[in-house]
Order: C-alpha cells, then structure tokens, then sequence
C-alpha cells in the first residue's frame, strides 16, 4: 500500500473519511497526522504478531528493560523511515496538498523520560528491533511526564505536559492483559502439611493496565514491544459508591488517589507522601511487568527451574530494584520453591545497570516506610539481608567491619544499590572510568566479593533517529562518500577518515553545517524573538541542569568575554552564539537560580550594541528530543565540562560527535573514549583528571578562596553576581555562596583558567577551516564505535545471552 503511491493517496482518502466522517478538504493538520500515523500503526501491526509468534514458536529467549524512563521521541518519522516508505509517502502527502514536516509537529512527544536515562532506554529499544534481538521495555504510561519548561522573567516556570490531551495514535490498550496490584495491609502465615504458606492482605488494591506500543525494527520486519502500565481502580463506580458508604466525594478521592501513581514522572519526594508516591510507582510497573511476563511463560512452561535460560530481566538504574525481592515473592509465595533455588532462579533472571556515581542519587528507603507500604517484601529484603551478611561473616571476615556499607538494611534504610549488586548476576557500569570507579571506590567491597559479576559497557546512541533521521543532508554526503553499509553497520563510519584532508568533502560539509545552523537560526528567532549569525560558531550546552553539569562553567566564561569586550578594545574574537537547554527538577532552586543566571546574562549580552555583533546567548525552553533533533546537526562546538569523576557517560556528547560538532571536555565519563578515539588532535581537553578530583574529594587540600583571590579578572566575575556593578545587589548569592561560602564543590574555580584557555585553542582552530572541517570529519568517522547497536551487541552476548531471530 505505502510502496504503491496512487494506492496510498486512495487508502488514505478512504481511511480519511472513515475515522473522521467529513471530506479531506474540511480535514485540520491535526485530523491528517491521526489518519496517517493509525495507517502506518495498522500497517505495523501484522508485523508485531509475527514477531511475538516467532519468538514463542523458536522457543528464543527474551529480555524486558524495566526502566522508569523511557524517553522516546516522535514516532511517525522514526516508523516511516523503518519501514522504507518515507519518500513515498512524503511524495504522497504533497500530492494530497499537505508536508509531512508540518505533520509531524502535530505528533505529541511522550512525556515518558526526563534525560539521559530515558534517552538511553529508548534507544536501546531502537537498536534491539533494527537487530533483530527479542526484547522489550517495561515502565509507567505517565499521563503528564516530568513538566513543559517556560521562561518567564529569566525564571524557569513549570507547566503540566498533557501530552495525552488528544490521545496516542501508537499505543493499544490491553485490558485484558490487566493485574492487580497489592499494597499495605499485612502479612499471616498458615500452616500446612509441616510447611507455611504465606497470606498478604492488603489495605489497597490497584489495578494495572497495559497500553503496548509497537518498536520497529530498521527494514527487517522486527517489531518489539514497549508496554507501559495505567494505574486504575479494579472495582466499577457502584462498587466504589458503595465501599465508601454512597459518599461521592470520598469515591472521586479514591480514584484521584490510584490515578496518581501513573500521572507524574518523578513527583516531588521532599516530602513522606512524595516518597510513598515514588515508591509505589516503582513496585507498581515492577509487580506489573513481572506478573505479565510469568504468566505468559507459565502458559508455555510447567517449571520455572530454568527461566534464566528463558527471560533476561534488565534493571536500568535503581528505580526497579524491587523487582529482585518480588520476583523471590512469586517463586516462594507461589510457584512453593524453596528460599536456595528461588535465590538461584532470581539470580539468573535478573542483571543490573548502574548510571550514577553521586551518592544522593542512590535510592536509600527508610524501613519503615518500606515496610508499611510493601510488608511482605519488606520480609523479602529482610532475609535476603540477613543471609548475606552471614554470608560475608562465614567467606569473607575481614569485610565484617564494613558490614555497614555493604548491608542491604543499615542505619533503618534499604540500600537499593546494595540489593541490586547482590540480587544479580551481572552489575555493569557505562563508560571504562565509570566502571572503574564503581569497582575501585563505590562499590569497592562488593568487587572484593564478586570480581566476575561486574563489567563495562559504554553506552550508545541509536545513530538512525540521531543522524540519518535528524541530519539526512550529512548522512547522504557520507552515504556517497563511503556507501551506505554503515547504516546496518555503524563501525563502517570509519572509512569516512580517509577522506578527512578531501577539500570537496569538507567544503560539502561545510555547506550542509551552515544550512542546518539556518534552519536553527530561524526556529531561534521564532521561539525567543532573538536574531542569530549562523556563520558564527554556534557552542552549545544541552542536558538536563545540574551543578555537576557545570552549565555554571560556561556561564562565568561568556561572563568573562562580555568584561572583554566592552573594556579591552585591543581584543578580538571569532563571532559565538551560546546556546542553552535544560531543565532543572521543580525542588532544585540552585539549578534554577543558574537558569536564571544564564537568561541574566543573555537579557544583557544581546541588548549591548557593543557586545552582541560578537556573541548572542539563547536559552531556548523546554529541552525535548525534537529540539534536540534540530540542534545536533547545527552544532559547531559541544560543551561536556562536568567535574571530572562525575558523569557516568552522557551520550549528548557521542550525538554532537556523529553531527560533527568538536568537543571541549573534561576527562569524564565517555568524553575519555571520545577522546582516545579520534586522540588529543581532534578534541579539546581541559581540566583535572578523575585522579585529580578524586583526591580532593578523598584527602581535602582545595580552597576556592585561593583560586578566588588568585585570579582578578575571575574574582570580578564572582563578585558582580552580587556586588550591584551588572544585577541588583546580592542577586545572585546563591550561586556566590556556592562558589565561595561552600567552597566550590564542582570545582569551577580551580578549572576556570584551563577552559578559558581551550575556548581560546577553538577560536583560533575554526579560523582555520581547513583543518576544522578535517577534525569534524575525523570525529564522524569515529563515531560508529558510540552507536547503540554495538552497546546492544555486548548486552546480548556477555549478560542477556539472546541471539538475533529472523523474522
């Protein structure tokens, strides 16, 4: 039907009239993306039941991704360029009188995923169907998301992201998939025949019910499942009425109450009932996703003996730990296993991704609100606990000193990460010196315990949504410069740096650069009303706002250059549009504060006539994967500046990279494989070493003050942000605090003068063109190595054990 473009036009016309009942000539755009996405999800469908039938009939093994995020990005373009009907259908449409472009702005992004975690796990997904791998994703139908970001007044404003409002063309509801979920209440045991058989009743029920969303392989027939779980009341409105004696008002506050677990990504947990509400959801998808896939395997399977050998059951980060005790729960409580081969099973089944190295970020759960909300996991935990501490106490007694750190319950609080590292068979970090650190200071006494249980795979980026979709101009230049096989085979992208000294290809790709950088210049003036060179280097910061981050670090630097160049008339620059996204978490006022800060300095800069002709500063709101998809492609520079040790991986920076935008970086998470890939010639590289930082945190000995008093021009940075010389006295004082009062934690100050310097090292390289576009093209051919696909290679054959089927 796609493939035929007169059958398409009559297909569409026909399913046209019958979702909408009127003419097309009476059609909004609106009214055209649902006709057009329901036909392509249609067209998927008998795709999607053959895939599931070939992996029941094959008998293959599959894994499911339990992550709360999952931040996916428009689907229609994605599908359509799967399904190699793109150019046809495109063709099509224009015949019909309307642009595909304009279309897909109509398509609602799923508000399913905040940063880097989500991002990952979409892509993840992608690189699973476009390889053929059996596997899923498992998480929340979130009916807002995380928040929609305006700027007002410079301040950061949250408003609700009803991305549902008009409902989602790629998902179908499966009320017959449902599960109920028990919460609170309390635990009994009866005694049968010698043994005890557990008996949980619960204060409240929930009903789960799952939406699926079909993921569609690259041109191979594949198409996995995401299935993302409602929270719903499991009793009719009469029934309500009735348990709450006909009182209509106390019904309305129940249903709010269950809506609420799937209504908001990451709700504000400052509080006792915030932290129930994360809990719950948490329990919620896990119980959810587990229950679904034990009884579809039941069906096919009398023993659950083997299931590691059957489902691989992937924990992205620590959200779905809990997964760990419930799946002992089912086995014991259920399937009447015994605790040492429920342990075996469990173990084999489940494996574990850390994503963080900042202590605040793993999820520690006080008992007691653990125990009221989850009583019979919480006995779960607690046995688990209690045998491995006698476990270290029996094989490894030279550890008994730290059992504080290494116990799962300590100091009346869960250690999720500590569950997870040893409810598992496999803990991985996502970059070689993340890894590292884990293994040599986090999580050092667990590697001490089990070496072979911890590895590295560095993350990726699906190089089809973040290249061939977002800049097709450059992949075509690359597709005639090297052939197309590094669309199904990314590592094929280094053929491509045996053309970097070809004068043709770097001015072809010149051209596509200023092209895309127009394109952005235009989207900018449109959303902020701010004018932009595109033949000035666009430098770019994009990621979620936090102080680690140091978006602060490029902001005292463009700080820096407005002191220049309004009072140093000897000083030249090449002209430079800083351009910002990022959101900061509701409760996170410093992140905000350096929002603030940054529109500060943009309000300032870009009304200055002396100023602006040489640089411009766009914060541009609301940070989203279809914002990102536009602002790769134009980048000149990406900034990757976190304190070194820091950041995990990122995978912003491998998305700049294949876009062939230059990096100023820190030795921190990924930046360092970058780095050893296109080597110190094709990057730049400023800063402390992790080794560095790291020792300062261990051993003490920085003093920001010194770095302060030391450097003039920096200290008459600091103090404008409070001294009244360019804002109101003491504006900005939160952020002077955290420099000087607190004494610098992200070592700003002490890295300060070496970023200056590599800002300086990038203005006089681009007057080079020559030797510019020689590094962009080196670090594009060396991206295919930053693609998902071959994170997804290394998953499957070293900690999932799955095997690509055809279809």
């Amino acid at each position: 039907m796609f493939k035929d473009k007169e059958k398409f036009k009559k297909r569409f016309n026909e399913r046209f009239v019958s979702m909408h009942g009127k003419a097309l000539s009476e059609a909004t755009e609106n009214d055209v993306y649902q006709t057009l996405a329901y036909m392509v999800r249609e067209y998927v469908t008998s795709d999607w039941m053959h895939t599931k039938e070939t992996y029941i009939h094959k008998k293959s093994k599959q894994v499911y991704y339990f992550s709360l995020e999952f931040l996916l990005g428009r689907f229609l373009y994605n599908n359509l360029l799967s399904l190699d009907v793109l150019e046809e259908v495109r063709e099509g449409l224009e015949e019909l009188g309307y642009d595909l472009a304009d279309l897909t702005e109509e398509e609602p992004e799923p508000g399913l995923g905040n940063g880097g975690l989500g991002r990952l796990a979409a892509c993840f997904l992608d690189s699973l169907a476009a390889l053929g791998l059996p596997g899923h994703g498992n998480g929340i139908r979130y009916q807002y998301g995380l928040f929609k970001q305006k700027i007002i007044d410079g301040y950061q404003v949250e408003l609700p992201d009803n991305w549902l409002k008009n409902g989602n063309m790629w998902e179908i509801r499966r009320p017959d998939k449902a599960v109920d979920i028990p919460f609170g209440g309390h635990v009994w045991l009866e005694e049968v025949d010698g043994g005890y058989r557990v008996h949980h009743e619960p204060a409240e029920i929930v009903r789960a019910v799952p939406y699926d969303m079909p993921i569609v392989g690259y041109q191979n027939g594949v198409v996995n499942n995401l299935r993302l779980w409602s929270a719903e009341s499991p009793y009719d409105d009469d029934e309500l009425l009735h348990q709450h004696s006909g009182n209509y008002k106390d019904l309305l506050a129940h249903k709010q109450s269950i809506q609420t677990i799937s209504e908001f990504l990451y709700p504000d947990d400052t509080t006792y009932e915030g932290k129930v509400l994360r809990l719950k959801q948490q329990y919620f998808f896990v119980a959810a996703g587990l229950r679904s896939i034990l009884l579809s395997h039941k069906k096919r399977n009398a023993s659950f003996k083997q299931l590691g050998n059957q489902i691989a059951i992937h924990i992205n980060d620590t959200h779905p730990v809990v997964a760990i005790p419930e799946l002992m729960r089912i086995l014991i409580d259920e399937e009447g296993y015994e605790w040492e081969e429920a342990w075996r099973i469990t173990k084999s089944v489940m494996s574990f991704t850390n994503h963080t190295l900042l202590a605040e970020a793993l999820e520690r759960w006080p008992v007691d609100l653990f125990r009221n909300l989850l009583p019979r996991i919480y006995q779960i935990v607690e046995e688990i606990n209690r045998r491995f501490c006698q476990d270290v106490l029996d094989n490894y007694p030279h550890l008994a000193s730290h059992m504080q750190e290494i116990a799962i319950i300590a100091d009346e609080r869960i250690n999720m990460a500590n569950l997870a590292v040893v409810g598992t068979h496999s803990t991985n970090g996502v970059a070689q010196i993340h890894t590292e650190i884990l293994k040599q200071r986090e999580m050092r006494l667990f590697y001490e315990m089990f070496p072979l249980r911890f590895n590295n795979k560095t993350n990726g980026i699906t190089h089809r949504r973040w290249f061939l979709l977002s800049n097709p101009q450059l992949a075509n230049r690359v597709t005639e410069a090297i052939g197309d096989s590094w669309i199904n085979h990314p590592s094929d992208l280094q053929k491509l740096t045996k053309w970097s000294e070809d004068r043709q290809l770097q001015q072809d790709i010149k051209q596509i650069k200023l092209e895309n950088k127009q394109e952005l210049a235009r989207l900018i003036e449109a959303e902020t009303g701010i004018t932009v060179d595109p033949y000035s280097i666009f430098d770019v910061q994009v990621k979620r706002l936090h102080a680690y981050k140091r978006q602060l670090l490029n902001a005292l630097h463009i700080h820096s250059l407005y002191y220049r160049l309004k009072e140093d008339k000897s000083f030249k620059m090449t002209p430079r549009t800083f351009i910002f996204g990022a959101k900061a978490a509701p409760g996170y006022h410093y992140a905000k504060e350096v929002i603030r800060y940054i529109n500060a300095l943009a309000k300032l800069i870009n009304s200055d006539p002396e100023v602006s002709p040489y640089m411009k500063v766009v914060f541009l709101e609301n940070y989203r994967v279809s914002l990102a998809e536009k602002i790769f492609p134009a980048s000149d520079v990406s900034e990757q500046i976190s304190t070194a040790s820091y950041e995990a991986s990122g995978t912003g920076n491998m998305k700049f990279m294949m876009n062939g935008a230059l990096t100023i970086g820190t030795l921190d998470g990924a930046n360092i494989e970058i780095r050893d890939e296109v080597e110190d010639a094709n990057i730049f590289i400023f800063g402390l070493t992790p080794q560095e930082v790291m020792n300062y945190k261990k051993y003490g000995g920085y003093n920001a003050y010194d770095q302060y008093s030391s450097q003039p021009e920096l200290r008459r940075i600091v103090d404008s942000l409070v001294d009244g010389s360019l804002f109101p006295v003491g504006e900005f004082q939160a952020i002077y605090d955290s420099l000087i009062t607190y004494n610098d934690e992200y070592l700003i100050l002490k890295d300060f003068q070496s970023y200056q310097q590599a800002q300086e090292r990038i203005d006089r390289t681009y007057q080079n063109p020559e030797k510019w576009y020689q590094m962009v093209i080196v670090n594009i051919g060396k991206s295919g190595v930053f693609s998902s696909d071959r994170t997804i290679k290394e998953y499957a054959n070293a900690i999932w054990n799955i095997k690509p089927v055809q279809v």
